[in-house]
């Protein structure tokens, strides 16, 4: 047994020295406080980086198919009133929205930026008061009422009993009305009266589009749009209005659901038109974005980055619809992030090489300092010293 315990200490790589051979220096000791301090910043920076998480990046291929893109955007125009103004989103697969206005709220603003009423709709219900009848009379009070749509009757009884009725007709057939108090309807719900009444107001316009995961485009211009001649058109004749100032400030527009560290690069971009006619556009580039928290809840999501550019357009003619657009492409690369928290074997290994590593270092330079001041006091004593 006592051979066996012999055997394990002669194993020993740590010999001990006695302690009357220890020599104390001062250099040692101001070695051994620096070194102490450094260790224990590096202790404590180690323990911040393990109690917290932290995370992965890594690029992959988007092979994901047939899914949609979400588009939440708030937006304020302070120089275009809520009644002339609309959304259509489009890609390039064909796929057409025109005049969107399921789950988008516009709020009318004053030229201070206050909120003057807010609406999903138009501008307004009619007033009926014995209006038109489609087959030319006026309605009497045991009918029911069926307003002509002017020639733009989709079938033989398509009614059109409001205004807006009569501008949807004529946007499906890709005609423009040009003259509303030539249609009763118009004319009954004080149409133009109510434009002119906005005339001088903004609009705020907040809500989300649901558009396929294909390049495409949404836009905000004013008049109702359609297709003539395969050519997207928008009805501006309706208001009678000779320019139209797209300023607006985006208060918000992001693609996906939010998550911890996205920037979205246009929120409170504002923009000041300076001349009378033109369109304003941005190219957004979207890369899908997969982040992970480090309990494993997963959102999928998109950043993008953009470029400007405004079109702008003759005087006295429109080269171009006015309008704000907005061009997306995806990109063929998805990010993914991924919080996670390091391992405690990690953890235990970075602090043994922090201690370990100060301690050597600090070894050699203490090692340096007392062999350095011995060669020169013994060449001091021996009159060689100058």
């Amino acid at each position: 047994m006592d051979s066996f315990i012999s055997k394990i200490r002669n194993l020993d790589a740590y010999p001990k020295i006695n302690e009357d051979f220890y020599s104390r220096t001062l250099s040692g000791g101001v070695i051994t406080v620096a070194s102490s301090i450094i260790m224990t910043l590096l202790f404590i920076s180690e323990l911040r980086l393990y109690l917290h998480a932290v995370t992965e990046t890594k690029l992959v291929v988007d092979t994901s198919r047939g899914e949609t893109l979400r588009i939440n955007f708030d937006i304020t125009f302070p120089s275009l009133a809520c009644s002339i103004l609309s959304v259509d989103a489009m890609d390039i697969s064909g796929e057409q929205h025109l005049d969107i206005r399921h789950d988008i709220i516009k709020k009318r603003i004053d030229a201070l930026g206050n909120v003057i009423e807010t609406r999903k709709e138009g501008i307004g219900a009619p007033t009926i008061d014995r209006p038109l009848q489609r087959h030319g009379g006026r309605l009497e009070h045991n009918e029911t009422y069926c307003g002509s749509c002017y020639g733009a009757e989709g079938s033989d009884d398509h009614c059109c009993n409001t205004c807006e009725d009569v501008r949807e007709a004529y946007r499906k057939k890709g005609w423009a009305l040009t003259n509303p108090d030539e249609i009763d309807q118009c004319k009954r719900e004080g149409f133009l009266e109510k434009v002119k009444l906005e005339e001088g107001e903004g609009c705020n316009m907040y809500g989300f589009l649901e558009v396929n995961k294909v390049a495409g485009n949404f836009h905000f211009a004013p008049g109702k749009s359609f297709q003539q001649s395969n050519v997207h058109v928008h009805d501006l004749l309706t208001f009678q209005k000779d320019s139209y100032n797209i300023s607006h400030k985006i208060n918000r527009l992001t693609y996906g659901e939010y998550f911890p560290g996205v920037v979205n690069p246009l929120d409170g971009v504002t923009w000041t038109q300076e001349t009378p006619h033109g369109m304003y556009q941005y190219f957004i580039k979207v890369v899908p974005t997969i982040y992970t928290d480090v309990s494993g809840h997963t959102i999928q999501s998109n950043q993008f980055s953009v470029t400007e550019h405004f079109k702008g357009a003759d005087v006295g003619r429109f080269q171009s619809i006015p309008g704000v657009f907005f061009f997306y492409d995806l990109s063929p690369i998805k990010v993914t992030f991924t919080e996670q928290h390091v391992s405690f074997l990690h953890f235990l290994t970075n602090v043994c090489a922090i201690v370990g590593g100060v301690f050597t270092v600090s070894g050699i330079l203490d090692s340096f300092i007392y062999h350095g001041q011995k060669a020169i006091k013994k060449k001091m004593e021996l009159g060689k010293f100058s």
